[in-house]
């Protein structure tokens, strides 16, 4: 737990860790590096924390939260693997395009469908 704030108890560790998900859930537009961000942040973690509890490494971490990396599917899966999470591809809506998804070109979010082989991986909870 981030040392800026006090010591949580369990019950309200898991009431953050729900939020935090919900949140991810009700925002799709988001991209997967402020999901990561937003999910790190409201868990009150640090990176070296989420990093040591989804299985990578820090500077893996870091690049995907300052979106020099979008991370690969395994990665990313085992980021929000940890919350029950995992990223999925889904049907794009009629008339949609990829770009109208991605959010100005930022690359991929979390509510991106695919099409064909230019397709972006979209979170969903099992």
């Amino acid at each position: 737990m981030d040392k800026r704030f006090h010591t949580l108890s369990v019950p309200e560790q898991l009431l953050l860790r729900k939020q935090a998900v919900d949140d991810v859930l009700a925002h799709p537009e988001w991209p997967l590096a402020q999901a990561v961000r937003h999910l790190k942040k409201t868990m009150r973690l640090t990176t070296a924390e989420m990093a040591k509890l989804s299985g990578v490494s820090h500077r893996t971490m870091q690049d995907i939260e300052q979106e020099r990396s979008e991370g690969s599917v395994q990665t990313m899966n085992r980021i929000f693997g940890m919350l029950g999470l995992k990223l999925t591809v889904a049907r794009a809506a009629r008339g949609s395009t990829p770009a109208a998804h991605q959010g100005r070109d930022r690359g991929p979010d979390i509510s991106s469908a695919t099409q064909a082989s230019t397709s972006s991986p979209a979170t969903t909870n099992e």
